[in-house]
């Protein structure tokens, strides 16, 4: 006998036996219907009469088609219905794991819904910080373009300022100029009043002190001497500015003596005190000497070389700041070479008050001009700096740098500088270097 079950989700449900005999797919006549409720779903078994299904297989039978009497009919209906209770037992197992998997579906189905709803949320939040998100771009773009434009301004506002600061600058550079020449005039002022005076006191003093009448005939005279240490050691002790030769010539030079300093006897090299005299000059400017010996001026390379190596010479630096402070260094040993080895500076022994350090370059370095570059540094430290001098790279003193006055000196690289003792952007307000000789 098979078994036949027919079912749909959610509708009845048809179970069908039959025998064999009816061929496959056939229905056997006259079937008998019992139904089972379970749930949403009945289901209906058909079972075939028994006069009408073939007779089971009987091992002890004698012959096939024998005929069967009542208690092998009721062995049989028997043997049949057990195999439906068996049947009905598996179909119910069947029923019981359905209903797991109808629960387990429901549970899968409210999974995929929650799922579903925390994908709507995420969703909708996503939605959100895209929205927030285009909104902050949005933002920076307005950001952007505010900031342009104060840029803009700012930008419009320097090359304005610029343009006042360069005008500004020009006006100051034309009242320099102006206080330059009045200075200029007020010291030429004060210089032929200084010297009237001083004819005045030569002419009440010379009658009575036969030491000044000899001063006074030298100073007018202008007797020649090798150097004012000679000049003083012969009696003339006034400071003033006094003929000197060349060594070995009868070419003559005018210096300035100190006579008064440390003893006196000291041949003044250099001196600035009042930005009257440009020092950014040529090579041959600084050899001959330029300027006032009564006032700024640069006695010149080849005398002072010429003078330094025919005996041992002393140099002696004065500072002045523009607060009333005065320093010095002093050198126990100066000369320079000759031309050939472009007026190199040589000096030993230091001491003094304007620092420990040496501000000019050790060893020593060859003299540079405007117009001739022989420093250490590409830049042409002449030209930068202005003046001539012993620079090195450009390096701690300039001496012969541009004059500033009061309140224009800080921060002044090409200033008249010291750098060990007022440092490198200060400009000095006076400066004179002498020599004389170290057996003085």
């Amino acid at each position: 006998m098979r078994l036949s079950v027919y079912f749909t989700w959610g509708c009845s449900i048809v179970l069908a036996a039959g025998y064999n005999a009816f061929g496959k797919g056939a229905e056997p006549a006259g079937k008998k219907q019992y139904q089972v409720q379970h749930g949403p779903c009945s289901y209906t078994f058909l079972l075939p009469e028994a006069d009408s299904c073939r007779p089971p297989y009987v091992p002890n039978a004698v012959q096939r088609d024998a005929p069967l009497d009542y208690d092998d009919s009721v062995q049989r209906l028997q043997l049949l219905e057990n195999i439906m209770e068996n049947n009905t037992q598996w179909l119910l197992k069947v029923l019981n794991q359905t209903t797991r998997l109808e629960l387990q579906l429901l549970e899968h189905s409210l999974s995929t819904n929650k799922l579903e709803r925390q994908i709507s949320v995420q969703t909708n939040e996503i939605t959100k910080l895209q929205e927030k998100n285009s909104f902050l771009e949005k933002r920076v773009l307005e950001m952007e373009d505010k900031h342009t434009l104060q840029l803009k301004s700012i930008k419009d506002e320097k090359d304005q300022l610029q343009v006042l600061v360069a005008r500004q600058n020009s006006i100051i550079e034309e009242l320099e100029k102006q206080l330059v020449t009045a200075t200029v005039n007020n010291s030429v002022l004060q210089k032929q009043q200084h010297d009237l005076m001083e004819t005045v006191h030569n002419l009440l003093t010379m009658i009575s002190t036969p030491n000044s009448k000899k001063n006074f005939i030298a100073k007018e005279e202008q007797i020649s001497f090798k150097d004012c240490a000679e000049a003083f050691k012969s009696g003339l002790t006034t400071s003033g500015i006094y003929t000197l030769t060349f060594p070995n010539s009868a070419q003559e030079k005018k210096a300035y003596c100190d006579m008064e300093s440390n003893g006196g006897g000291w041949t003044v090299l250099q001196r600035r005190e009042d930005g009257s005299v440009d020092f950014h000059r040529t090579w041959k400017e600084y050899k001959i000497g330029f300027g006032d010996p009564a006032g700024e001026y640069w006695l010149g390379n080849e005398f002072v070389s010429q003078l330094t190596n025919q005996k041992r010479y002393v140099l002696k630096i004065i500072l002045k700041d523009w607060e009333g402070n005065e320093a010095y260094t002093l050198y126990d040993q100066f000369y320079l070479a000759n031309e050939e080895q472009k007026y190199r500076i040589h000096l030993k022994g230091l001491t003094g008050t304007a620092g420990k350090i040496s501000s000019i370059s050790q060893p020593g370095n060859d003299f540079s001009t405007k117009d001739a570059d022989n420093d250490k540094c590409i830049c042409k430290c002449s030209q930068m700096l202005t003046g001539g001098w012993w620079f090195d790279a450009c390096g701690p003193s300039n001496l012969n740098g541009m004059y500033y006055p009061l309140r224009q000196n800080n921060n002044k690289f090409n200033g008249i500088k010291w750098y060990y003792w007022k440092g490198s952007g200060y400009s000095l307000k006076a400066t004179t270097m002498m020599i004389r000789p170290a057996d003085f």
